[in-house]
């Protein structure tokens, strides 16, 4: 096994450092690329900036090189401050392929399972498909979720009123922590607070990071279902969707309180939420709609419905930014919108059917995982082609699978929402 691990990390070491020459080589590309151009310009200040985003700093094929490669994220995000995006464009700009931060690389490359109904997690390697480990967790497990610092994974054990830690480095879990109602957790983007989503009790609990001591309780009694939540780019304030009563939540992240309410329509069940790349659109995803909502990022008003599927329920943007993934639980496929137009342009059905729940994508962006949530399995599904690559059997309604390592900076929670 220890052999095989450092095979496993010996891999890693070299595709970073791959990355890293590729990453040098884009950027002197585009250093040489922009002082040609000053020099065609006459090297004005303004003029050189304008061209910058021009054709003349693409490739043959149109792709921007920096926007391929992007500078590698090496920092560690200090506690206190919310970092600043690096692109002003793309709130994913840190999570690129390869793009991995220092605590999350020598993470084995796993996927982590939580059986909701078994109360255990299925630990599958990513390269071969195959569970390699089971442990048992507390009861009703619902998400695996990536602390801020990407130092530790969480089980949240819903009915079991605990949060167990897990090290990404080995694989394995530690000692329980109580907490009372965990069904989902999130991080401000500070990484000064945790944030359990205690949902039976109709709480947000702002926790201390790393003990999970509760310092505020915020109550949300017009939230019935609190679910899921994202970001807006600048970090200061969430959308948090309400399952059980057709709406949504405006959270402001830095004073603790709710802004607004956001009704949907009579009978909306509204699950997990996505901002788009460039800042101004949040997704929602509605399970009794069958589509995603688009809701105004700056005014909070809803712009349109888009159906998609059966159940949509699970939303994650691919790694270059284009592409929005719905599972569509009801009816077994994964709907493709584009980012650009807010539509979709194609539709992944799962041979003979199943039940695409949540998941993430592998940090090289090749992979889409998802748990089947009421077929016990979970399902690796190729994003080039959209070909189903492993369909595993776990056990009792798998649920919020976490992928890791993902690249990023830091985590805000969930299944893997980095920046």
């Amino acid at each position: 096994m220890r052999r095989r691990v450092a095979r496993v990390r010996h891999r890693g070491e070299r595709r970073i450092a791959a990355e890293r020459r590729r990453a040098r080589a884009a950027l002197a590309l585009v250093a040489a690329l922009t002082v040609l151009v000053a020099a065609g310009c006459g090297g004005g200040a303004g003029t050189t900036g304008a061209r910058t985003s021009s054709a003349a700093h693409t490739t043959p094929s149109g792709t921007n090189p920096l926007h391929r490669h992007p500078p590698r994220p090496d920092f560690a995000p200090r506690p206190g401050t919310i970092p600043p995006p690096l692109s002003p464009t793309n709130v994913y700009a840190a999570e690129r392929p390869g793009l991995l931060a220092p605590a999350a690389r020598h993470a084995l490359p796993l996927v982590y399972v939580p059986n909701s109904n078994s109360s255990t997690v299925d630990v599958i390697s990513q390269r071969t498909g195959q569970i390699i480990d089971h442990f048992a967790v507390g009861a009703l497990p619902q998400h695996v979720v990536p602390s801020w610092d990407l130092k530790t994974l969480w089980v949240t054990n819903d009915l079991g009123n605990s949060l167990t830690p897990i090290d990404p480095a080995t694989g394995k879990p530690g000692a329980p922590v109580p907490v009372l109602d965990p069904y989902n957790l999130y991080f401000t983007a500070d990484g000064l607070h945790a944030i359990v989503v205690a949902e039976a009790h109709r709480e947000l609990d702002f926790r201390d990071p790393h003990t999970m001591r509760l310092e505020h309780a915020l109550q949300v009694p017009q939230c019935y279902g609190v679910d899921h939540m994202d970001y807006t780019a600048d970090g200061r304030t969430a959308l948090v969707s309400c399952e059980f009563n057709g709406r949504m939540i405006v959270l402001d992240l830095v004073g603790e309180r709710v802004l607004r309410t956001i009704p949907l329509r009579t009978g909306a069940m509204p699950q997990d939420v996505k901002l788009s790349p460039d800042g101004r659109t949040f997704y929602v995803a509605d399970m009794a709609s069958n589509g995603v909502w688009l809701i105004d990022a700056r005014t909070w008003r809803v712009i349109r419905f888009q159906p998609t599927g059966k159940g949509a329920h699970g939303l994650y943007p691919s790694r270059d930014a284009r592409t929005l993934y719905v599972s569509n639980r009801g009816e077994g496929s994964i709907s493709l919108i584009s980012f650009r137009t807010g539509r979709p342009y194609r539709k992944w059905r799962i041979p003979g059917g199943g039940s695409p729940d949540m998941g993430g994508v592998s940090a090289d962006g090749r992979t889409l995982w998802l748990s089947g949530r009421y077929n016990a399995e979970v399902y690796a599904i190729d994003t080039r082609s959209g070909r189903l690559v492993h369909r595993v059997p776990v056990g009792s309604g798998p649920h919020g699978l976490a992928v890791w390592p993902q690249p990023g900076r830091y985590s805000i929670g969930h299944t893997g929402i980095l920046r």
